[in-house]
């Protein structure tokens, strides 16, 4: 009897300890987010949004402020639409700006808002317009080197030898 009790508290023990693990692991990911706040939705568009993914942080001055809730694509003004989910409490001016940013220099991407200075506060439905795309690495090293390709060849030193 004594051994079945003690079996019954490790095997407790063991199966809270792999629920815990679960949720870390889920947390981490951004898979799941425990957030009993009301949100309002909020559109975006963009031309690129680069890695941007559902689920992702909308960040403002650092805080997370909402998620972003689905990603589509417009065939009418081909364009991503980003809906967002704003958590109530925090109040958006309608003029306000949404770019994708990067944590990091290759680390996961993120949408930041950054408020604007109108007295009318966003409403549930309405659109961001002013949105700055994704930077893509691979664009800028492509526009760098076009450049570099461009440019004329560099003039011969000055005092090089003459014929």
């Amino acid at each position: 009897m004594q051994k079945s009790r003690h079996d019954l508290w490790v095997g407790l023990f063991v199966l809270f300890g792999a629920a815990a693990i679960l949720f870390l692991a889920l947390q981490s990911a951004n898979l799941l987010s425990v957030s009993f706040e009301e949100t309002y939705q909020v559109d975006a568009r963009f031309d690129n949004i680069g890695g941007l993914k559902p689920r992702a942080p909308v960040r403002s001055a650092g805080v997370v402020v909402g998620r972003v809730e689905s990603i589509t694509f417009d065939d009418k003004t081909y364009q991503a639409r980003v809906r967002l989910a704003l958590e109530s409490r925090y109040a958006f001016p309608k003029d306000s700006s949404a770019k994708i940013l990067t944590s990091g220099l290759l680390g996961e991407q993120y949408l930041g808002l950054e408020p604007g200075a109108e007295t009318t506060n966003l409403a549930p439905g309405d659109v961001i317009s002013q949105t700055q795309s994704a930077v893509v690495l691979e664009n800028l090293i492509g526009q760098f080197l076009y450049n570099k390709a461009a440019e004329p060849p560099a003039a011969p030193a000055a005092g090089g030898a003459k014929p």
